[in-house]
């Protein structure tokens, strides 16, 4: 088994999980099996707690792990089975060892960073390797190489390859190189003193992975190969890409550092086949047709909040040969203009998920504008619940019609508090989480979308459909299309008399792939583009 430490240097947010993610599609291309995992340094046990303006989009997985948004990276890209031992911060390393200490696994020693923090990190990296039994693990260290939170991890990965043998463990550094419009060139120091960190620590890289706005030319190269230990043919450009995030594999690629690695690593195997890769950037950057898409949230400034959303809606118009304009609307702006302004001349509009009351009721006037305009209607978890409260209000008359978590004291609560809810009292991992079953109707849209009757998708909320008013909804064409398998939970629903309405309590966006568009998706696209085309 070979190991692959991913480090970043300089600033945040250089897309080391965009790296991984990518490198883990060229290997797993020459026939590897691949796994994937990240390291974060922060206290927090996970981020299921973090505002958006913290963290971005908190992603789930199959077991109901709340994890880092580079996991969705990770399953977008490769077929790399993830867990909640695919994530782990400091904060979920600490916990094990005070909790370790206390029930004296420690045999009465002091309580160490080295080594029994250090050991925690290592654990995790082959307890992944043990569960994925992958060829290839690939393990991305966040954060920025000096940051103090994230010395002992850095430690950690220094005695693994020390442990575990050169041979069989690399290091890949993600660095940047700055354009500097003043001077017209570009600058190595930067690089140069974010590698002299990690060398300060014990770790040489093997492999430098240059993001930066121009290419790098030979001199360049020379130079950094110089000044930071690592042979040129090391020094890896991933200038930002044209069109696609979904280019990042190929760019890599040619600069042959699948190649690199497997020389590294000892690993023979055929050159990657990228082809089906191909095609799929194909269609996603040269359609035939183009729609715009509005995605009202509160969180609109924020491109890392709906990072799922945006990502799914880009993959059906893919398979839709279509380009997406994205139109991203503050629900607040909605509320404060008035929805006709912000919503006319869109395609479809889609009503992501969210928590907490503000821009509830821009959200509510979308929903109302999609229906009443047969404008073609996703919505996410939040954006269900909303679809509910719009329609008991103004097709039912249920005036003043609510969700308990916004409204407690409505008189016609919609959306109420699970019961398994109830008497929870702490906020972390304590939610609906995870893959639920569903049963769709026979008859319904979305069972001809997924092409089955029985389907699973991830979930993540406290709230759900009251069914106190169930037949008050069905009585006017509210189709409650997919519940729990004991129908006790309402999990999708869909409009009869609508071309496309359809929302999930559910969060499909984390189940699409640029090559496997998710259904409920690819249909919402399909149904923007006839209703642009005034079909």
């Amino acid at each position: 088994m070979k190991f692959i430490f991913l480090t970043g240097g300089v600033v945040s947010s250089l897309g080391k999980g965009l790296t991984a993610a990518s490198l883990g599609t060229l290997l797993e291309s020459r026939g590897l099996k691949v796994a994937l995992q990240k390291f974060d340094p922060y206290l927090n046990v996970d981020p299921g707690t973090m505002s958006p303006f913290q963290h971005g989009e908190v992603y789930v997985l199959d077991d109901g792990a709340e994890t880092d948004l580079d996991l969705g990276h990770y399953e977008r890209f490769t077929n790399s089975e993830l867990t909640q031992f695919n994530n782990l911060t400091s904060g979920r390393v600490y916990q094990t060892v005070l909790e370790k200490e206390r029930r004296g696994d420690y045999l009465g020693k002091t309580v160490q960073v080295i080594p029994h923090v250090t050991d925690e990190i290592k654990n995790r990296v082959h307890a992944v390797a043990e569960q994925s039994g992958a060829d290839v693990i690939i393990t991305e260290i966040g954060g920025t190489t000096g940051d103090i939170e994230g010395l002992p991890f850095l430690e950690a990965i220094r005695e693994f390859a020390l442990e575990n043998g050169r041979g069989n463990t690399i290091f890949v550094h993600v660095t940047y190189v700055p354009f500097i419009k003043a001077a017209g060139e570009l600058k190595t120091k930067p690089t140069q003193q974010s590698v002299a960190k990690l060398r300060e620590i014990g770790i040489l890289p093997d492999i430098l992975v240059c993001r930066t706005e121009k290419p790098l030319n030979a001199e360049l190269r020379q130079k950094i190969s110089l000044f930071c230990n690592v042979p040129v043919e090391a020094v890896i450009e991933e200038i930002d890409v044209e069109h696609s995030i979904y280019e990042v594999p190929l760019m890599l690629q040619r600069e042959k550092m699948d190649e690199l690695v497997c020389k590294y690593l000892g690993i023979e195997t055929p050159p990657a086949d990228m082809s089906r890769w191909e095609s799929v950037i194909n269609r996603i950057i040269k359609p035939e047709h183009k729609v715009k898409i509005g995605v009202i949230g509160k969180y609109i400034d924020l491109q890392d909040a709906y990072k799922s959303v945006y990502e799914a809606v880009t993959h059906a118009g893919g398979e839709n040969d279509c380009a997406v304009e994205i139109v991203r609307v503050d629900s607040e702006d909605i509320e404060k203009n008035g929805g006709l302004s912000h919503l006319e001349g869109l395609s479809g509009v889609l009503v992501p998920g969210g928590f907490g009351e503000r821009g509830v009721e821009g959200k509510v006037l979308a929903a109302k504008y999609a229906r009443e305009n047969n404008v073609p209607y996703l919505g996410l978890c939040l954006g269900m619940q909303i679809a509910c409260i719009e329609f008991a209000r103004n097709a039912l008359g249920l005036e003043g019609a609510h969700s308990a978590e916004f409204d407690p004291k409505t008189p016609h609560p919609i959306i109420a508090l699970l019961d398994e809810q109830q008497n929870v009292t702490e906020m972390g991992g304590t939610m609906r989480l995870g893959a639920q079953a569903c049963k769709l109707s026979s008859e319904s849209k979305a069972a001809e979308l997924y092409g089955t009757e029985d389907i699973s998708e991830r979930h993540r909320h406290r709230y759900e459909f009251n069914n106190a008013y169930r037949e008050q909804f069905e009585a006017k064409d509210f189709a409650f299309s997919g519940t729990s398998p004991d129908g006790n939970l309402v999990e999708l629903i869909e409009l009869k008399d609508h071309p496309y309405f359809i929302a999930t309590q559910a969060h499909p966006e984390f189940r699409s792939k640029p090559v496997q568009a998710h259904p409920l998706f690819a249909g919402f696209i399909k149904a923007a583009h006839e209703h642009a085309n005034g079909n």
